[in-house]
């Protein structure tokens, strides 16, 4: 996973390195949209498996999709070995499903978990992001991890939509008191 060698690389500077790795753990973290912490903190878990009206899925669905996705890109890009599981069925949970308190937190804890490893590879500047997958020429870890970031947020936002209509916000203590 380190330098390829080619011409290009001699033109990247450090410090663009340093940015490039920067901006990405922004976009995992939600730099410039709700970041996971704080669209789970605080959900009331009675609400996890309740459909809101005209949605296919329960709040814990969207999550554990989320996860899902996350873990098997993360898995994709450590284990050339790695199969995928069979879309769509394979990343979406039962829709029926209903799961337990710690069901929930373990989706939590797995996203979490997955999500810190994912920073561990941005982070560590021996691995070159740019340099393709070699179980999948055209594919590098730059484009898996933004991959990652695109579909959290995606996902994120809409479970923030679904707290909304569902009226799971906290409400909102006033600066006055």
């Amino acid at each position: 996973m380190s330098g390829s060698g080619d011409a290009g690389d001699r033109h990247r500077k450090p410090d663009d390195d340093r940015e490039l790795r920067r901006q990405l753990l922004g976009l995992l973290r939600g730099e410039a949209h709700l970041g996971f912490e704080e669209a789970v903190r605080d959900f009331p878990t009675d609400a996890i498996n309740l459909r809101p009206p005209n949605v296919p899925y329960t709040p814990w669905a969207i999550l554990e999709h989320t996860r899902i996705t996350q873990w098997d890109i993360l898995e994709y890009i450590r284990y050339p070995e790695h199969v995928s599981p069979e879309w769509p069925d394979g990343y979406w949970p039962d829709p029926d499903r209903q799961v337990t308190r710690e069901e929930y937190e373990e989706t939590l804890r797995g996203f979490r978990s997955d999500l810190h490893a994912i920073e561990e590879l941005v982070r560590d500047p021996a691995i070159d992001l740019l340099a393709p997958l070699g179980h999948t020429p055209g594919h590098s870890i730059l484009r898996e991890v933004r991959l990652i970031g695109d579909h959290n947020a995606y996902h994120i936002g809409e479970f923030a939509i679904l707290r909304q209509v569902m009226g799971t916000w906290p409400k909102r203590v006033s600066a006055t008191g």
